[in-house]
């Protein structure tokens, strides 16, 4: 089978998402900032030797490459593209991922309708954007989260994405819940 990728910038400008014809993580998301930390991910861990590469994402269809800001995207693009094309064919989506952070919450209870809101109404968003956003903690009205990917050093992330998901619970969850980063 022949892998088409197609690379889509991020609003993130040290981020863009490298998205292909193939599935690169089965369930769940996965991110790595070591080669070390990336196990079994060959993928993974080929991609961040890649000069000036700080961190990848991995989720459904896509793998998002940040960069540490010092790179030309036009030589880096290239060199992402050639270590995938390199490497997908080895590839096991069905990776497991040692969790770093703590693990999303269940259907029930107030987290569970938290991470029922933030699935309808926020993740779609980030993830066409090349991120994602996991749950650390919900302790009273303050709502800690992580985001991942190209969200994960976004500019964007830290104020007007933060302020929108808070909106969002505020409107559907709770008039005095706070949202963080965690």
């Amino acid at each position: 089978m022949d892998h088409k990728i197609t690379i889509q910038p991020t609003p993130n400008p040290n981020a863009f998402k490298f998205v292909l014809n193939a599935v690169v993580k089965s369930k769940d998301s996965a991110v790595y900032k070591r080669g070390s930390a990336a196990g079994q991910n060959a993928l993974a861990a080929a991609i961040l030797k890649l000069p000036n590469v700080s961190e990848v994402y991995f989720a459904n269809h896509f793998i998002t490459v940040t960069q540490d800001g010092s790179a030309d995207w036009d030589v880096l693009e290239q060199n992402v593209k050639a270590v995938i094309t390199a490497n997908i064919a080895a590839h096991d989506p069905d990776f497991s991922v040692v969790e770093t952070v703590k693990p999303a919450f269940g259907p029930g209870g107030d987290l569970g309708r938290i991470e029922q809101i933030l699935d309808a109404n926020i993740r779609p968003a980030l993830q066409r954007d090349g991120g994602d956003l996991q749950v650390v903690s919900l302790e009273g009205k303050v709502l800690t989260i992580h985001y991942e990917g190209a969200c994960g050093c976004c500019p964007h992330a830290a104020m007007g994405t933060l302020y929108a998901i808070q909106n969002v619970l505020q409107d559907q969850y709770d008039p005095e819940i706070v949202v963080e980063m965690g």
